[in-house]
Formats: structure tokens, C-alpha cells, sequence
């Protein structure tokens, strides 16, 4: 096995490079995984353009990149529940496993997590990463490298879908049809909600909506969002909405056509970090915010789902780069948002 390996750095606010370091040694409890493929998620695109989200700022030279699979090369000391040659989706958070959150089962909140990309913690956008084992997940032969990468954001959408109690028989509206609304979509259709909307301005990520196996999508900058809701639901409104655009327009949509007694579930993070609602109308609807941060007991789920093909991650990334462009793949993936609804980088060609 080679010594060193290609990374790829932000070197700064739309700047990006290749470099060489040395391949990871193991820990303890660790694998060292050949990455295949890296999905480009939004918050790569966010640090990238802005070189922070919140109080999380990028220090260049940095490696983003959360969403990836590859094949396990090598076994740390005590790993026995993987193999060599083993194809596994990484979960990309680390947590403490001692604290409250920890102890209670709800680790997606720990507050000493280290994830992936989440600065002053590297990312993946490189040839090898070596991981707890514990935190890989063995993809069955009918998934693949790709789709494994893409279970990151797939959990999301099984974790939006979960705190919004989705069941048979429900409606539901997803705001949003980028990759997050996408999932979220795929993950209610998978827990058997009978009727899934997508709203959308984008048609193109609309027309995907409708090829992934939305019951339904609405153009909310051609027609109007509230009739066209009560048309498709008899006029009682919807009974789960979750909202991934993060703004505050559709969030006060969710409000307006949800059914009484329902649930809007807040996926998205508004630019502004604040919203003003309706309070009144949602306070008179009896209603429900729940919200979503990661996910938490979700990977062995979600790869049964595409394992069983209740969801179709296939077709879900519209855009392949290799790692000698990526400079090209974030790029368009700024520029391009209009025609990439998902792109992934290929590490290891």
C-alpha cells in the first residue's frame, strides 16, 4: 500500500487544490478505508463560498467532504466485525459516548462530536480515511460505492421522516427538492405515506422529484401553493410537512396549509438564522415544530431501504467528478444549482 495519498484542500473562499499526505495510521477499534466516492453536500458549497457556517470557520489548508464509501484495506487492533475487501458507507460523526446524550441514545446530539468537514476536523475528500469500525457499514452486494456515499443525506431523510411520526395513510409536503428534500421524500414514500408533494421554483429539480416517485409537485413560483394544496387534499390540508429550504416563506406556507393538529418538521437553516411567523394561526392549529440535526440510529435502515429498492439512490446524483477536478466539481456545484441536484466526487478511479 502506498504511504501517501492525494488529498484535495480548500485552500480558501473558492479555492481549491491537491495535495499529498501520509496515508492515516490506525487507532485502535479503527479501519482504514479506500474512499471511492464523496457526495458534495450543501454545507461543503456553504464553506466554500463563505468559509464558514455559523461559528464553525474554515482555517485553510482544509479537506471537506462528509458523505462517503469505499473498501475497507486495513484492520486496527480488535476489529473483528469487518473483513478486508469489506464495502462500507461511513457514518461521519464521532461522539463521546459518555455523556447524557450519549447515554440516552439520542448521540446525534453530543456535544463533543467530531464529524467530518466540520471545521477544525478534516473532511474526506481524499484517497483513504481511517474511521472507528463501528462506524462503517457494510453495503450488501446489490448497493453500490455511490449509492453508499449517499446514505449520509439518506439518513437525514429517515431522521426528518421519524420526527414527524410518518405513517401510512398521511399527506405530506416536502419544501424543497434538493438533494435533503429529495431523501426526505424517498424516506416518507419508504415508511409508506400515501401522498408526497414536492414544492419547488426549480423545475428541473421538480421533474427529478417526479422520476425519484413524488405523488405530486408544485411550481410555487407559477402557481399558487396554498389552492393547489387544498385541490390535492379536499380542502383538509396536509398532515406532516417538512420544510428543507430554510426559508422563511415556505416555513409560513407549512403553517398556512397545514391540517389542525398536524406536525412541520424544520430540516433547512434560514441565511439569517431567524424567522417571523404566523404564531396566532399556528398556535390556533394546535400544530407541531419538531427539527432535525443529523440523524441518530438510522445507517442499518436506510441501506435495508436501497438494499430492498424502496429507495432509488441511483438515480439521485445528477453529476460525477473526479478528484483531479475538483476545482470544476465545486464550481458548477456553486454556479449550477439550477442542473445539480446532486454531485458526488469520484476519489479512486
Amino acid at each position: 500500500m502506498n504511504e501517501t495519498m492525494r488529498v484535495a484542500v480548500m485552500n480558501g473562499i473558492g479555492k481549491m487544490g491537491l495535495t499529498t499526505r501520509p496515508v492515516p495510521a490506525l487507532a485502535k477499534g479503527e479501519v482504514l478505508v479506500k474512499i471511492d466516492y464523496v457526495g458534495i453536500c450543501g454545507s461543503d458549497i456553504h464553506y466554500y463560498e463563505t468559509g464558514r457556517i455559523g461559528n464553525y470557520v474554515v482555517e485553510p489548508p482544509f479537506v471537506l467532504g462528509h458523505e462517503a464509501a469505499g473498501e475497507v484495506v486495513a484492520l486496527g487492533e480488535g476489529v473483528t466485525s469487518l473483513n478486508i475487501g469489506d464495502r462500507v458507507a461511513l457514518e461521519p460523526g464521532k461522539t463521546c459516548g459518555h455523556c447524557r446524550y450519549c447515554r440516552e441514545g439520542e448521540y446525534n446530539l453530543c456535544p463533543d462530536v467530531v464529524f467530518f468537514a466540520t471545521p477544525p476536523v478534516d473532511g474526506v475528500f481524499q484517497e483513504y480515511a481511517a474511521h472507528p469500525a463501528d462506524l462503517c457499514f457494510k453495503l450488501p452486494d446489490n448497493v453500490g460505492n455511490l449509492e453508499g456515499a449517499l446514505i449520509e443525506p439518506l439518513a437525514v431523510g429517515f431522521h426528518a421522516a421519524n420526527q414527524g411520526g410518518a405513517h401510512a395513510g398521511q399527506c405530506a409536503v416536502v419544501f424543497g427538492a434538493g438533494c435533503i428534500g429529495l431523501v426526505c421524500m424517498m424516506a416518507l414514500k419508504a415508511e409508506g405515506v400515501s401522498q408526497v408533494i414536492v414544492v419547488d421554483v426549480m423545475q428541473k429539480r421538480l421533474q427529478k422529484a417526479l422520476e425519484l416517485g413524488a405523488t405530486a409537485v408544485i411550481n410555487s413560483a407559477e402557481e399558487n401553493l396554498v389552492e393547489r394544496v387544498a385541490e390535492l387534499t379536499g380542502g383538509e390540508g396536509v398532515d406532516l410537512s417538512i420544510e428543507t429550504a430554510g426559508m422563511e416563506i415556505t416555513t409560513r406556507q407549512a403553517i398556512e396549509i397545514a391540517r389542525k393538529g398536524s406536525t412541520i418538521v424544520l430540516v433547512g437553516y434560514s441565511k439569517s438564522g431567524e424567522l417571523t411567523l404566523p404564531i396566532s394561526l399556528f398556535i390556533d392549529k394546535e400544530l407541531t415544530f419538531k427539527s432535525v440535526f443529523r440523524y441518530r440510529h438510522i445507517y442499518p435502515m436506510a441501506i435495508e431501504a436501497v438494499a430492498s429498492g424502496r429507495v432509488n439512490l441511483k438515480d439521485l446524483a445528477t453529476h460525477i467528478f473526479d478528484l483531479d477536478h475538483i476545482q470544476e466539481a465545486m464550481d458548477h456545484s456553486v454556479t449550477d444549482k439550477a442542473d445539480i441536484v446532486k454531485g458526488a466526487v469520484r476519489i479512486n478511479s
